[in-house]
């Protein structure tokens, strides 16, 4: 099996201070035990990165922009405008036509769904790794929002899997 690892927007602005995610720890210590299995098993890992706009914490070249992991060689960095990493971007090119595609990242409701949807409508198999993506609380708390969000697209036909789970 041909797996591909996206973290998707795993930038400082989301797990490090002034603003981290609610459970920034523990969800990146989940995405970084994720990476390591990955490189160990010699997955190919893509970085999406999201490119905010003016003002945004986010924005190009500032502190929160950055990767919180950094590529080493092989790796691939793919810059975004939209939630879908697909849209506008060289990603499709990146992922091998029958490759399963294993989702990470920020934020659950956005980016992770879209994301993860745009692969199923490719034709990949698609894999959410549970407790390694997230969100912010808002009208609802943050924990829920990812659940919900793991229901949303298990029914979709994405599976919905536990870090220690075979993933690559």
């Amino acid at each position: 099996m041909t797996s591909v690892l996206l973290l998707v927007d795993v930038q400082k602005n989301m797990l490090e201070p002034p603003e981290p995610v609610p459970d920034a720890d523990a969800v990146g210590t989940a995405i970084k035990d994720l990476l390591g299995r990955a490189r160990s098993a010699g997955a190919t890992v893509i970085h999406i990165r999201n490119n905010g706009g003016d003002g945004d914490p986010d924005a190009p070249g500032t502190p929160g922009w950055e990767l919180v992991h950094e590529v080493v060689p092989g790796e691939h960095t793919v810059d975004k405008n939209e939630c879908d990493a697909f849209a506008g971007t060289g990603l499709s090119g990146l992922v091998p036509e029958a490759a399963t595609v294993v989702v990470a990242g920020m934020q659950s409701e956005f980016c992770i769904r879209e994301t993860s949807l745009s692969a199923l409508r490719r034709g990949h198999a698609v894999v959410l790794v549970r407790g390694a993506h997230a969100t912010y609380d808002g009208k609802v708390p943050a924990g829920e929002t990812s659940q919900a969000v793991e229901s949303e697209l298990h029914a979709a036909g994405v599976s919905v899997l536990d870090p220690g789970d075979s993933l690559f």
